[in-house]
């Protein structure tokens, strides 16, 4: 199997023979408004040309419908008859942006081979998390490959540490720039946080993306990989791959 992180949480993943993308974001270098005022956004390019990443694409997975997870250029490039994954909330809103084959994940589903489970997560404390609304995790399974959890946006909590001790998971994909519009206050992980799912799962390999993408981002990926050092996660659990990276398991 392949991930290739595009950019944010774009992934790009061959998995059971399957092609998808998920959370398309493809907005051009600085197209978009501050988030906290302190640079236009996105904050860089894309690695290549967005009609190259999505030539062969045959599945769509949206964690939710936040515009860096699913934005107006994706929209408008992708075919209007490709499967799209969601979650239930979001199914009605997709469609009505013109795609016409959406189905919502509320347990399982099965696509071609490889089955798609959603899980719960938590978009930031208390009272972000009610703020930001529901979001999911995806769980992937094929024969003959890895077990994968994709955390989607939440920071570390209750139903995320569950999930990674009932499932154990080869692989755990994780969204670990510490995202915040306060100070204090991650909507997703941060770097302590993203250490405590490399020692929840010390024999799963920990893919931390979703970062160096926005102005509320506040943890990099030089700040992970020395708070990783430091705590004594090694390169080999904990990758840290750059924009356009393609890792193969």
């Amino acid at each position: 199997m392949q991930i290739q992180l595009i950019r944010n949480a774009t992934l790009r993943m061959i998995y059971g023979d399957r092609v998808f993308i998920t959370d398309p974001y493809l907005a051009p270098k600085y197209s978009q408004e501050p988030l906290v005022g302190k640079s236009r956004n996105p904050l860089v390019g894309l690695p290549f040309p967005a009609k190259d990443m999505l030539a062969d694409i045959e599945m769509v997975l949206v964690s939710h419908l936040h515009p860096d997870h699913f934005d107006s250029v994706a929209q408008q490039l992708l075919p209007r008859n490709i499967q799209v994954y969601c979650q239930p909330d979001d199914e009605n809103q997709i469609r009505e942006a013109g795609f016409s084959n959406v189905t919502g994940i509320d347990g399982s589903v099965d696509w071609d081979g490889l089955r798609i489970t959603r899980t719960q997560g938590q978009h930031g404390n208390e009272v972000w998390a009610a703020r930001m609304g529901t979001v999911s995790g995806f769980i992937f399974r094929a024969e003959n490959e890895p077990t994968i959890y994709w955390t989607g946006d939440t920071i570390w909590c209750e139903p995320v540490r569950q999930m990674i001790l009932n499932t154990e998971p080869d692989i755990i994909i994780t969204h670990s720039s510490g995202a915040a519009f306060e100070a204090g206050q991650p909507i997703i992980m941060d770097g302590q946080q993203t250490i405590e799912v490399c020692r929840t799962a010390p024999r799963s390999i920990v893919i931390a993306i979703h970062m160096e993408t926005f102005d509320f981002d506040t943890i990099s990926r030089k700040d992970l990989r020395a708070m990783a050092d430091a705590n004594g996660i090694e390169a080999s659990q904990l990758h840290i791959p750059a924009d356009g990276e393609i890792l193969v398991f």
